[in-house]
């Protein structure tokens, strides 16, 4: 991190000193940031959507559907942690604009998919293409703000993921519906197209928007640069950091619990991502608009439990039962699903409470590693415990596929996902709190 003057009396507090000045930031970083994981994770999972027509027409089973959604996670998880190294040596602007325009282009290409085969590449080679874009926005964000603020501002840069079925539900229902066989495409292709294309366009204008930290910020003046980069300079001498190169963000314990932590959220948050569609139309809906709309229900829950989340945690400056009391909440939730897979206003429900509570931890989470990491350190920490709980996906996808296969149901599933949240819960109760609680 660049050198900065010493902290003057003023910022010695520790205290938030300049809310004017971190509104400012946040209002010219965040919304864009917020747009492009609205995209990233619509592009993720607008494929379960599109299951609904491709399905037939690949000859894909639920089994063999269930492995395509989930090689995205393996091409994602071997370049995670290259892919924020490179971001941190090129910087943000030039790298984050790098990974949207091709995953853009990439998931516009699986509307020229004809077979399995062709599905399982294209599914693989999106997940190299995003990889490291979540993390290296959440190490992006250590630059620009200190671990007080961090909380809050993760909760309003990552409400795009429930914004994107909130949106992207609805849409896709409609795309699959109303342009169905236009130009003689069918509606799935289309989906794939029509929103590939913002990724593209906001990658492009990532080269514009984002400034590689506070010092290139032309909207900034020279007080209000020397202002962040003092209160971060008074951050990092106040925390028990672990480290800053990538030996301590990569051999750290700690990183590598965040990375089961995570694991016990995403295991929930993609079996909801990718299969909410198949889950409401298997509880008795067979109207592909209607089906987008009960999907955007658990969605909007997402988005007022991370934004009251991720500001109860920062006014408390309390991470670990924040985290903990909506993992075991959403085990319930999605626990007692099982015994209501027929019924569509217990579904709706039930998932809503489930991911208010394990989405709406997400970003109180994602506010830990730079609690004791820092520079390299905290972009490898990033990174690695994104990759080890991007493994999640792969399984989640797969479990449920052969499930549903297997049995027609997918209450073992969801079962053994309720499970790992509490395992989860656990090894956040491990986390020492005087190094997490800031």
């Amino acid at each position: 991190m660049p050198q900065a003057p010493a902290p003057d009396a003023h910022t010695l507090s520790g205290e938030p000193n300049n809310p004017r000045l971190y509104r400012k930031i946040a209002w010219r970083l965040i919304p864009f940031l917020c747009f492009c994981y609205l995209a990233a994770y619509l592009d993720r999972i607008n494929v379960g959507f599109a299951k609904l027509q491709m399905a037939e027409q690949l000859q894909l089973s639920e089994a063999a559907f269930g492995l395509g959604a989930g090689l995205f996670f393996v091409g994602y998880i071997l370049f995670e942690v290259p892919s924020n190294l490179i971001l941190k040596r090129v910087g943000a602007r030039v790298w984050i604009a790098r990974i949207m325009i091709t995953w853009g282009v990439l998931s516009a290409c699986t509307m020229l998919v004809t077979t399995p085969a062709q599905f399982y590449v294209v599914r693989l080679l999106l997940g190299v293409a995003e990889a490291g874009f979540l993390p290296g926005v959440l190490y992006y964000l250590t630059l620009w703000f200190p671990t007080y603020r961090r909380g809050r501002i993760i909760a309003l840069f990552m409400i795009g993921l429930p914004l994107s079925s909130v949106i992207g539900a609805p849409l896709s229902g409609w795309i699959l519906g109303a342009f169905d066989q236009v130009q003689g495409l069918r509606g799935w292709q289309w989906l794939f197209l029509l929103e590939g294309i913002p990724s593209v366009l906001l990658g492009l204008m990532a080269l514009r928007v984002l400034p590689d930290g506070p010092k290139r910020a032309d909207w900034l003046d020279i007080n209000e640069q020397g202002q962040v980069l003092r209160d971060l300079t008074l951050d990092e001498a106040q925390s028990p950091a672990s480290g800053e190169t990538f030996r301590q963000g990569f051999f750290n314990l700690k990183v590598w619990m965040l990375g089961g932590i995570d694991f016990a959220i995403l295991l929930s948050a993609y079996a909801l991502g990718f299969w909410m569609p198949t889950f409401i139309r298997n509880a008795g809906v067979s109207d592909v608009s209607e089906i987008g709309l009960l999907t955007a229900v658990p969605s909007i829950a997402a988005v007022l439990g991370m934004l009251v989340l991720g500001a109860s945690s920062d006014r408390f400056r309390e991470r670990r039962w924040h985290i903990i009391l909506p993992f075991w909440i959403g085990a319930v939730a999605m626990a007692t699903s099982t015994a209501f897979t027929d019924n569509v206003i217990m579904t709706v429900l039930l998932f809503s409470i489930a991911q208010a509570a394990i989405i709406g931890a997400v970003p109180v989470f994602f506010s830990l590693p730079a609690t004791f990491l820092t520079g390299t350190a905290a972009a490898t920490g990033f990174a690695l415990a994104c990759s080890l709980a991007n493994i999640a996906g792969l399984v989640s996808n797969t479990l449920i596929g052969v499930t549903l296969d297997l049995t027609g149901e997918s209450g073992a599933a969801l079962w053994f996902f309720a499970a790992c949240l509490v395992l989860g819960s656990l090894l956040v109760i491990a986390l020492p709190a005087k190094v997490v609680n800031r």
